[in-house]
């Protein structure tokens, strides 16, 4: 069917048809590891609908999770090559589909709604895009919260661990920042959905870090400010006073951004706070440990505790099973009566060596073979 024809008379699109260019692109999202499931009012092709034309979902619902060359994408789906090109190349500015370095030039393929596609349209993101987004959220992001293994990974700031501990390089957000030759910071794009829909967070906006092991990766972007390691370890330390929790993709290698998040605007965390759905986010390898002859019963500590984990009554406890080793709570007790320490190394859960491994595991808890993706 030509694309030419498909709306209706009136230019509208019936999302419901089996031949929706959008439909065929969400059902291929919700092939990847990371999930795309369906809504009970469509939401997801209004979302679809919003970013990309027509011709555009019909093109990227026929990629794959390996990246091709234009001229080896315009081949295999019997396209002229030259408008095929131009997509593409539009389709990646827009940070629509992943792109990379090949021998023979630029690829692209698929790439997940979240995380990626959704938080790539920081630079164009308005009231509309913000309301649709919380329709599907609502509707259907409890399925991607709950898919094991998590999205997120917490990690704690270097301060609120146990002094002589061994951290490995990911356990820590200051290991992360070490390993990078580029560090960055752009607008978080939650707090300015929630902000859009009426919902405004009171923690600080420009609060995403990104990494690069590339020097200089940030220099000509319009949407993230460069920083040197020292301005990184100084917004870390800021996201740190301003109680948000630190939290990075859930592998032990290829870490390149650091989320400083909260309950009332991330979209991980609201998981938990919001939805109710418990394991949103993996815990670090640190659990919160109290010196009760230190602590003062202040109740700061409970304060500052996004997850519920403190109680406080002649001296605070904590409950193992919701802390999640932030750390926050440590920096906000006035008497150091707070300190992380490692679990017992039965209650750590392993932590995926790479992308691919975490992409592998996900796909073996939901059931589903990703090979026509290959």
């Amino acid at each position: 069917m030509s694309l030419l024809n498909y709306p209706n008379q009136n230019g509208e699109v019936n999302m419901n048809t089996e031949h929706n260019p959008y439909k065929r692109l969400a059902e291929r999202l919700d092939t990847l590891p990371n999930g795309f499931p369906p809504s009970d009012d469509g939401s997801e092709l209004k979302l679809l609908a919003k970013l990309f034309t027509l011709e555009e979902a019909d093109l990227a619902s026929q990629l794959r999770i390996i990246l091709e060359s234009s001229t080896q994408i315009a081949e295999r789906l019997g396209l002229e090559h030259t408008s095929t090109r131009q997509m593409l190349k539009s389709m990646a500015r827009r940070g629509l589909i992943r792109t990379g370095k090949m021998d023979d030039g630029l690829g692209y393929g698929l790439l997940p709604f979240v995380v990626g596609i959704y938080e790539n349209q920081l630079g164009i993101i308005d009231e509309e895009l913000a309301r649709l987004f919380e329709e599907y959220y609502q509707n259907s992001f409890p399925i991607v919260l709950s898919i094991q293994p998590s999205i997120h990974r917490v990690v704690p700031i270097g301060e609120s661990i146990k002094m002589n501990m061994q951290v490995a390089p990911y356990e820590s957000a200051a290991g992360i920042i070490e390993n990078a030759q580029s560090w960055g910071v752009q607008d978080c794009i939650c707090r300015i959905q929630t902000r859009l829909i009426g919902k405004p967070c009171k923690h600080p906006v420009d609060m995403c870090m990104v990494m690069s092991p590339v020097r200089d990766a940030f220099a000509n972007s319009n949407e993230i400010k460069p920083l040197t390691k020292d301005e990184a370890y100084a917004t870390l330390h800021r996201a740190d006073q301003a109680g948000l929790v630190h939290s990075v993709s859930n592998n032990q290698r290829g870490d390149w951004y650091i989320c400083n998040c909260c309950t009332c605007s991330c979209g991980i965390l609201r998981g938990m706070a919001e939805l109710g759905i418990a394991n949103v986010v993996a815990s670090s390898a640190f659990i919160n440990t109290v010196d009760e002859i230190l602590c003062n019963a202040c109740g700061l500590c409970v304060e500052s505790c996004q997850f519920d984990a403190l109680t406080v009554e002649m001296v605070a406890s904590v409950n193992g099973t919701r802390c999640v080793g932030c750390g926050v709570c440590v920096d906000t007790c006035p008497d150091h009566a707070l300190i992380l320490v490692r679990r017992p190394e039965e209650e750590v859960k392993p932590v995926p060596v790479n992308l691919l491994d975490w992409g592998m595991q996900r796909v073996k808890d939901r059931g589903i073979d990703i090979t026509p993706l290959l």
